[in-house]
């Protein structure tokens, strides 16, 4: 590993320094990002960079224990094992990703891919339709949650979390569907009578 650092260039092992770190942080790399303010889908060149260097980065993970597992399909790398931080999810902060894997996947199946895009307001209604959400949300935690889902690339927002209303639009990306664990979805999904359909990504 160490001869392989020190035939980068200095550029290259720069950006070998922040990849980590940013999957480490987020545990999600994606080919294309959201821009926001012009509406429109953009390369990510952090994916690039793994994809050329995706041998080294596998092997340096495996040291510390972890996988990086790269999606084909949907174009994307995600860091998974113990410590990962996908797994930092609480019970509501699971609800909410539950309801917006629900959103995504009705506009999916009835709108097609342009069309993933939700707000608190259709979250709210999603839950008090299925009964998964019985209460109001203090804030904090609508936004602890809406923090941990763009942490980790399943949404994108157009301001910050703060001033995030009822009406903001909510990008999701389709790795809202990797996110929690499968047993975490899988028993919410029991307890309110949800079709499991939704968690079959999970």
């Amino acid at each position: 590993m160490i001869e392989y650092i020190k035939e980068l260039s200095a550029r290259d092992e720069e950006e070998l320094r922040k990849t980590i770190r940013e999957l480490l942080r987020q545990s999600c790399i994606l080919e294309t990002k959201y821009d926001a303010a012009k509406g429109t889908f953009k390369d990510n060149p952090r994916y690039g960079f793994c994809m050329r260097h995706r041998e080294f980065l596998t092997d340096y993970f495996q040291v510390m224990g972890l996988e990086l597992v790269y999606d084909p399909q949907d174009h994307f790398f995600r860091l998974t094992g113990q410590g990962a931080g996908s797994e930092r999810f609480g019970e509501t902060s699971t609800l909410l990703v539950l309801l917006m894997k629900l959103i995504y996947r009705d506009k999916i199946l009835g709108q097609g891919l342009k069309a993933t895009v939700t707000n608190l307001e259709e979250i709210r209604r999603y839950g008090s339709e299925t009964g998964i959400l019985t209460r109001k949300l203090a804030e904090r935690e609508v936004a602890e949650a809406l923090s941990l889902m763009k942490t980790h690339q399943m949404i994108e927002l157009p301001c910050a979390i703060a001033d995030v209303e009822d009406k903001t639009p909510i990008y999701l990306y389709h790795t809202i569907n990797v996110f929690c664990s499968g047993a975490a979805i899988g028993q919410l999904c029991r307890k309110y009578g949800i079709k499991e359909e939704a968690d079959e990504n999970a």
